[in-house]
């Protein structure tokens, strides 16, 4: 069972990030394209804003089904933080099933429900059917499921399930943290220096 979620985990993680990353890049392309149309050819190109606001809404999706694979979403621990660890426990399986009924009922179920009574609606300008936009909502409820899962596996026994990806990831933004904190310690003893040096 290990294996099965640390192979899951790792195929999600490679999936939505380079998923989030790909959107966010030709996000980002569009958006200089619209605003050299605009201000240097005097020509906006109007296309570009419907096309960037459909990639806005699938990247906050993806994004947000990564956030629960890697539990990086904001969280208030101010009652896990007051009881022992027994009923930590509990409360972090209560919290990821609840988690998980809401992406299957409220994202997934209702996310189809959405796609399947817009799809005879059409955007404005690009004339799409509006389904097409809509379907992320399903697809990332999906994600969000299997996430649930292996975080409700993790939360019921204890095991952390962390892909190589993840852990590189991890590792390194705690060297980052670290040296981050270590040059603003030695950058503020080296103004205490100059400052007491001035004054004598």
């Amino acid at each position: 069972m290990d294996k099965t979620f640390y192979n899951l985990k790792r195929g999600l993680i490679w999936l939505l990030s380079r998923l989030s990353a790909i959107l966010l890049s030709v996000m980002t392309i569009l958006i200089i394209y619209q605003v050299f149309t605009r201000y240097i050819l005097n020509n906006p190109a109007d296309f570009t804003e419907e096309i960037i606001r459909y990639m806005l809404i699938w990247t906050g999706f993806i994004g947000a089904a990564y956030g629960f694979l890697t539990r990086e979403h904001m969280s208030l621990t101010l009652i896990p933080d007051r009881v022992n660890s027994k009923s930590q426990k509990r409360i972090r399986v209560l919290i990821d099933l609840s988690i998980l009924l809401v992406a299957l009922f409220i994202i997934v179920i209702g996310g189809f429900k959405l796609v399947h009574s817009a799809r005879s609606q059409r955007s404005a300008l690009l004339g799409i059917p509006r389904s097409l936009v809509y379907i992320v909502a399903p697809i990332s409820g999906i994600f969000i499921v299997l996430a649930q899962i292996i975080n409700l596996w993790e939360s019921w026994t204890g095991k952390k399930v962390a892909s190589k990806y993840y852990e590189v990831n991890q590792e390194k933004r705690s060297e980052d943290f670290s040296f981050q904190k270590v040059d603003k310690t030695t950058n503020l003893d080296k103004n205490r220096t100059s400052y007491e040096g001035n004054l004598d």
